[in-house]
């Protein structure tokens, strides 16, 4: 209550999302999601063909966390 009057804030923050990058650069963060995506593919294709043992896949966490990060950052125009 403000000066004896019901004050209600109806503005949600979660249903606004003003973008801060523009197209050029979203389109940059997809095709790098995309590119590092399909170089985490190969490199995983390259480790099992070759028989690597099963803990040097676990380096592609951070192959696979950079493409969803571009992913996610076009997605969310951020």
């Amino acid at each position: 209550m403000r000066n004896g009057q019901n004050v209600s804030n109806n503005w949600n923050s979660s249903n606004i999302c003003i973008p801060n990058i523009g197209t050029v650069e979203r389109r940059k963060r997809l095709k790098s999601g995309v590119a590092m995506f399909v170089l985490s593919l190969v490199v995983l294709t390259v480790l099992v063909l070759t028989g690597v043992d099963r803990l040097w896949r676990l380096l592609l966490i951070f192959l696979f966390w950079g493409a969803a990060s571009g992913f996610f950052q076009w997605r969310d125009k951020t």
